[in-house]
């Protein structure tokens, strides 16, 4: 499975359609907007939503919304990204409501390599997210900066830090029983004395 690429495995004009897609729900909403303590009743209040203004319902907060999109986006974009540089625009286009899936994709505008390190470059995407009825609802643009191959490599491959497995033990056997030691006095379950016990009762 791909997640992230480098400067070279980038093309200009390349869209990369981001799957799967996100239901979105209440819970989820309400969570990002406590967590973020963003407390605007239009997402919160139902009440006041139905009442109060003209969408009739809660709406998604868009942050989240934009969030969504960005994490949908690292594994074909900036899983090996060095660093975020700049979201140059941000456009929330349409509501999203409760129940609403997302879906986002990414189209490559350009890149270019850094102008101080040879051993990355800059990416500039444009990401858009729509619902399951293809509504556009959120647009926004980043330059991200990427790795080359020789980068990559340098610091032990895309999967640097992921530690080797184990080598598998074999299964613990059950000990066997101890045997009695020699010219002890070993009862049988009929209360009879062991051979070795009864000879050496006969030389007293």
């Amino acid at each position: 499975m791909r997640f992230g690429r480098t400067f070279e495995e980038f093309e200009v004009g390349a869209v990369y359609r981001h799957w799967p897609g996100k239901t979105v729900t209440e819970y989820d909403d309400h969570l990002f907007c406590l967590l973020t303590m963003n407390h605007h009743p239009l997402h919160l209040d139902a009440h006041y939503a139905e009442g109060s203004t003209e969408f009739g319902r809660n709406v998604v907060v868009g942050t989240y919304v934009y969030s969504l999109l960005l994490g949908m986006s690292v594994a074909d974009v900036s899983g090996l990204a060095i660093a975020n540089l700049e979201v140059e625009s941000l456009r929330h286009v349409a509501p999203t409501f409760h129940g609403d899936t997302v879906y986002g994709e990414t189209t490559v505008l350009d890149k270019r390599r850094s102008r101080s390190r040879d051993d990355r470059g800059v990416v500039f995407v444009e990401t858009r997210g729509h619902k399951q009825d293809g509504t556009l609802v959120c647009v926004f643009r980043r330059r991200v900066m990427v790795p080359t191959e020789r980068h990559v490599e340098a610091r032990g491959g895309r999967q640097p830090s992921r530690p080797e497995p184990a080598p598998r033990r074999p299964p613990a056997r059950d000990p066997a029983p101890p045997r009695p030691a020699t010219g002890t006095t070993a009862t049988t379950a009929t209360g009879t004395e062991t051979a070795t016990t009864a000879r050496e009762r006969e030389g007293d």
